[in-house]
């Protein structure tokens, strides 16, 4: 009979013992599984916030190279434009220039030659 105890007493122990890993080892699966998620999560929130920010850099990227392309472009048109605007305001000086001077030249040439043929007037008569 004491053969029979000592036997369940046994098989309680190695029982307990058996519950008791069976249930350690469940203990640790969880929290392995937990650690696992809580990684997988803040990787995920890492990578969206790499996301976010690759985004926002491309976006604030591409807007400085539009402003400096539309603020090189604008320069160039209006050096473009004063340039043209000197040329034809020189064109235009010249022009004006030149025919001022012909038309002083004729004045010029009229009046000396009014004055010759009446030269030559007064001194025909006078013959």
């Amino acid at each position: 009979m004491v053969e029979v105890v000592v036997v369940v007493v046994v098989v309680v122990v190695v029982v307990v013992v058996v519950v008791v890993v069976v249930v350690v080892v469940v203990v640790v699966v969880v929290e392995v599984v937990v650690v696992v998620v809580v990684v997988v999560e803040v990787v995920v929130v890492v990578a969206v916030v790499v996301v976010i920010v690759v985004v926002v850099v491309v976006v604030v990227v591409v807007v400085v190279v539009v402003v400096v392309v539309v603020v090189v472009v604008v320069v160039v048109v209006v050096v473009v434009v004063v340039v043209i605007l000197v040329v034809v305001v020189v064109v235009v000086v010249a022009v004006v220039v030149i025919v001022v001077a012909v038309e002083v030249v004729t004045v010029v040439v009229r009046s000396s030659s009014s004055i010759c043929c009446s030269c030559r007037r007064s001194s025909n008569s006078s013959t």
